[in-house]
């Protein structure tokens, strides 16, 4: 009896300790990245975090600090083009460091008034995990515009 609880344990601690997939979302998101600049022509360029990022229009006005609050019109996609989320032209006002770590980095190299493009990695954005309609792993692509900054 003592025998048989514990091959019985054994098989179910061998059954809740499947072996998941191991998937390395950094190197999938940088080859990705690259791969989706290089096929669009685009002028990026890539931070020590692994953050890309476009600048169309640096502005003239105030840059973040890491305690200011913004206001930013967006739009967010993935690398097949298809928008999970987007403000209306007013945007949204938000303290730089009460979002993902792309837009926290990436919000900061503009100015006031400024606009470009930030490619986030999975692992500065919502990881592995989903999120509402964002699926683990996913590059995001954002298109903003930074209207507003208050230091």
């Amino acid at each position: 009896m003592k025998n048989s609880i514990l091959f019985l344990c054994l098989i179910l601690f061998l059954g809740c300790n499947e072996e998941k997939e191991n998937i390395d979302y950094v190197a999938r998101n940088e080859a990705d990245i690259a791969a989706y600049i290089a096929k669009n022509n685009i002028d990026a360029t890539r931070s020590e975090s692994g953050l890309y990022y476009r600048i169309e229009t640096q502005g003239e006005g105030e840059q973040p600090l890491s305690n200011s609050d913004v206001t930013v019109a967006y739009k967010g996609y993935y690398l097949d083009g298809k928008v999970f989320d987007e403000s209306d032209a007013n945007g949204i006002t938000f303290n730089i460091n009460g979002v993902i770590k792309g837009w926290t980095e990436g919000i900061a190299y503009f100015n006031e008034g400024g606009s470009g493009q930030l490619f986030v990695p999975a692992h500065l954005g919502y990881g592995s995990n989903t999120y509402g309609p964002i699926p683990g792993g996913s590059v995001l692509i954002f298109d903003i515009n930074l209207l507003k900054v208050e230091n």
